[in-house]
């Protein structure tokens, strides 16, 4: 029986991509070593680094005024990394609250200076995106998150504001093109959509940086990394290439314009479903629902234990909702083939046959 993954992450990559890079843990590039025992330093790896930059470059359109990184900690470094980096001593930013992500980004840059909420879903338990940003001059920039894996929504259009952008697009980065001019910063961590764990890109405007008026640690200081091209430590080599290989992958699909219209066409049918299905229900807004996370529930709550063991039973695994919501939530990321989804839509109708 296929396993479908619908986890939230780390989650389904490219099958294309799992072959080769297991080839590479064996031998990489025919030199009789692995991949996990090769120097940072090598020429094989610095090939990899520039091929994955290129990709990023070439994916986003990234012009040459902005850096790219791949760094350690996942987007929870960020969390702190980016105040440290972009907002002034005694300077205030503001912050849009659309989930725990957000809410825990908030919580760090408080520590750096003055934080505007000036938005957030939270009194609605999040199941919306605000569309009122009131930000203002005095703010350095709006800090957002881009899509929200816990509570199933995500940003369709982003903020129009008078201050940059910075975003976590952790679990939709690649998903769809976007404006980079907007942003100051992006950063997302690998194991949503990218990658395995234990990498995370940064895409920063180099003339953001070094305003900040504070003395910054060496390893959280942006500029010490751009300067030594994501190598001032010894970066994680394996999830950068098995991320370039997924870059790789998206590239020679026609990039995110296609990406985009596959993502689309998954998620409308599983949010069809949802809709026609008298036993489930999915509690986002219909304007503000996730193509990366599908959240549903059950009318009847008392049946999601059975509903679960029917969806494994078909080999559809990692749909429980996240603890703090319950119900379901289908990650159906880039990799996710739409026969993987349909495969969810038949147990869902199944299960209304046996329950209904």
């Amino acid at each position: 029986m296929k396993i479908h993954n619908f986890s939230a992450g780390p989650s389904i990559l490219p099958a294309s991509v799992f072959e080769e890079a297991s080839r590479a843990v064996l031998n990489f590039t025919g030199n009789g070593l692995s991949i996990l025992e090769i120097s940072h330093r090598s020429k094989d790896f610095i090939k990899v680094m520039d091929e994955a930059e290129f990709l990023v470059r070439k994916l986003l359109h990234v012009p040459e005024e902005y850096a790219v990184l791949f760094l350690s900690g996942g987007a929870s470094t960020q969390f702190f990394m980016a105040p440290m980096n972009l907002l002034p001593e005694g300077g205030k930013a503001a912050y849009a609250d659309t989930g725990t992500w957000a809410a825990k980004a908030i919580k760090e840059a408080k520590i750096f200076g003055t934080v505007d909420v000036v938005a957030s879903s939270k009194a609605d338990n999040y199941t919306y995106i605000p569309k009122d940003n009131p930000v203002t001059s005095e703010h350095q920039y709006l800090h957002i998150t881009s899509n929200n894996t816990i509570y199933g929504t995500q940003y369709h259009n982003f903020p129009e504001v008078a201050v940059p952008l910075v975003c976590d697009m952790s679990s939709d980065i690649f998903s769809r093109p976007f404006d980079i001019s907007k942003f100051d910063m992006v950063y997302a961590g690998a194991q949503k959509n990218m990658g395995p764990a234990g990498t995370t890109l940064v895409i920063v405007k180099k003339s953001a940086l070094g305003n900040t008026g504070r003395t910054l640690p060496a390893m959280v200081d942006f500029r010490n990394h751009i300067e030594n091209g994501s190598m001032y430590n010894t970066p994680p080599v394996f999830a950068i290439y098995v991320s370039m290989l997924v870059l790789r992958w998206l590239d020679n699909l026609g990039g995110l314009v296609e990406i985009q219209k596959m993502n689309e066409h998954k998620a409308g049918l599983l949010y069809q479903e949802i809709e026609r299905n008298s036993l489930f229900y999915c509690p986002v807004h219909v304007d503000d629902r996730s193509l990366m996370n599908v959240n549903f529930l059950l009318h009847d709550n008392t049946l999601e234990a059975a509903f679960l063991e029917h969806a494994k039973s078909v080999g559809c695994q990692g749909i429980a909702g996240h603890r703090s919501v319950g119900g379901f939530r289908a990650s159906i990321y880039n990799a996710m083939p739409v026969e993987g989804v349909m495969a969810l839509i038949g147990a869902m109708q199944s299960f209304e046959q046996q329950n209904g």
